[in-house]
């Protein structure tokens, strides 16, 4: 089927977990056509209430709750905190339920297998959330590098920095999110890296200035070397704001592409043209929505396989050995039949 040709029943979904990013979530099953938000559960049933109100849904306190009130649920989002996610997706997916799991999907790769393998086992469906592969402008770009318009990348420049007070957030304990702004921004970079440059040899993290007083990374910079040769240098902050207009850069032999906020474009022979509108939060959340709907219903292939998310739980895991003995690091791949 093409992507305008679809069931016009939408698939039923559950969230679990009603905070910020849930929000986006919301917005986007608002707009959708293929998926329908039936219930949300939080452990602050304030804000499952609220958000369940907002999207017509009901809510609950636990996602056992909603699972067990739910019998007719497709698939879930899970939108909790990294440190939960393993054991509420693998919960889902022995009941046959389908899994789109917020990034990371998980802190540590061993767990990222446990959740592949119970897909795999009950034949569900595993995905990583990784919302910067469904913005429109992305994936005209991914079309335009592989067409070969700006030949061969050398370099792929990606900054995702801003200030952010993370004292009294989750993402900065440990315990819960498995690390800093690494983990946290840096599961979009290494992914985006690995989605434009191909499997990753090798990379090298460092740490700048902690000016937070947090027990976390906040500022770091990634050097990696993909399979291809290519090299990506990458900027992620919660401290600094670098300004920019764009967050990728990739330079070829041929040409470059600048990938913006506002507006994106691709510089050949011919100068630059303009060919994209720049980075749209809601319309990313309601492409990536839309696609694993349409991949249940075998409508359309999955942009983000449980694969791609377990190499990016590998990557993250390898930059944290980097960032502890200040050198580059092999990744390794696990191994699938």
């Amino acid at each position: 089927m093409t992507a305008n040709s679809f069931s016009p029943y939408p698939v039923n979904f559950g969230l679990v977990g009603a905070g910020g990013i849930a929000q986006a979530y919301g917005d986007a099953f608002i707009q959708s056509m293929r998926a329908e938000l039936l219930s949300v559960a939080d452990v602050a049933a304030e804000n499952a209430a609220a958000l369940a109100e907002k999207c017509d849904a009901k809510s609950y306190r636990t996602h056992t709750e909603m699972l067990d009130a739910h019998p007719e649920l497709d698939a879930i989002i899970i939108c909790t905190p990294p440190n939960t996610h393993a054991d509420i997706a693998c919960d889902a997916l022995s009941r046959g339920i389908h899994v789109l799991c917020e990034k990371p999907l998980s802190v540590k790769t061993s767990e990222a297998r446990r959740m592949a393998q119970t897909a795999e086992h009950y034949k569900a469906i595993l995905t990583m959330a990784s919302k910067f592969r469904y913005v429109d402008d992305v994936e005209t770009a991914k079309r335009l590098v592989d067409s070969g318009q700006i030949g061969d990348i050398i370099l792929f420049e990606n900054a995702f920095t801003g200030f952010v007070d993370m004292a009294k957030r989750w993402n900065s304990v440990p315990a819960i999110s498995g690390g800093g702004v690494l983990i946290d921004n840096g599961t979009h970079s290494l992914d985006l890296t690995r989605y434009f440059l191909g499997p990753i040899a090798d990379l090298e993290v460092v740490e700048g200035l902690r000016t937070q007083n947090l027990p976390v990374e906040e500022t770091v910079n990634i050097c990696a070397r993909s399979e291809s040769g290519a090299i990506a240098q990458i900027d992620l902050s919660w401290t600094i704001n670098k300004s920019l207009p764009h967050y990728i850069r990739i330079f070829g032999t041929r040409g470059e592409i600048f990938l913006g906020w506002q507006e994106s474009k691709i510089k050949t022979d011919a100068g630059w043209e303009v060919f994209g509108s720049g980075y749209d939060k809601t319309g990313a959340f309601l492409n990536q929505i839309n696609n694993f709907a349409a991949a249940i219903r075998g409508e359309e292939d999955l942009v983000i396989t449980a694969q791609d998310g377990i190499a990016s739980v590998e990557a993250i895991e390898t930059a944290y050995q980097s960032l502890q003995k200040e050198n580059f690091e092999p990744i390794i791949h696990a191994k699938f039949a």
